[in-house]
Order: C-alpha cells, then structure tokens, then sequence
C-alpha cells in the first residue's frame, strides 16, 4: 500500500471519507481505521492504550470498542487531518488528547 500526504492544494483538506475498512494488529496492539482524503488513502491509528484510558475497552476484544465508539475516533481523525498533523509515514495517530 502506497501512502502519501493528502496535501493536494494550499486550500487545504476538501473531503475526507471513511469507508469500513478498520483491523486490529494484535503484535503492536493497534487499531487502524483508512480515511480516504482528496482520493488518497490515510492510515488513521489508536493504541490499546488509548482505547483503554478514553473507552473502557477490553484486552480480549478491542475492535468491539471501536465500533461502538466509531463516531469519536473518526473525529478525532478528521480533526488531526484537516490540522495536517500526520506521521512521517503519511498516517494519522490519534492520541488520548485528541478524544
């Protein structure tokens, strides 16, 4: 998968889409949820951690977590793209601070 800034303009951010596309990586205990922003596909990331402390979430069953609270962590995601606040590796990461 190639990643990039969604920069596409010094106008800055025009449209950011969510599809359901969200998986759990159980070695580094991430949740990675894709935005797609002006057609460019943005890697939007929270830790167990994170879920924990903001969430409730449980050890055994974290995506349940991000379902249910789908709509926060997706806008803390915008937030943080529409500020071009991104990772060297063109990703978002949202932190407890941000939700």
């Amino acid at each position: 998968m190639q990643l990039s800034h969604p920069r596409s303009s010094p106008a800055g951010v025009t449209g950011i889409v969510f599809p359901m596309l969200e998986c759990w990586n159980a070695v580094t205990k991430v949740a990675t949820l894709a935005a797609d922003v002006n057609k460019k596909r943005v890697l939007c990331r929270v830790s167990l951690d994170v879920l924990i402390d903001k969430f409730g979430a449980s050890d055994e069953a974290p995506m349940l977590t991000v379902s249910r609270q789908r709509k926060a962590i997706r806008g803390a995601a915008r937030r943080l793209i529409e500020r071009e606040v991104f990772e060297e590796d063109g990703s978002v990461l949202i932190r407890a601070c941000d939700l």
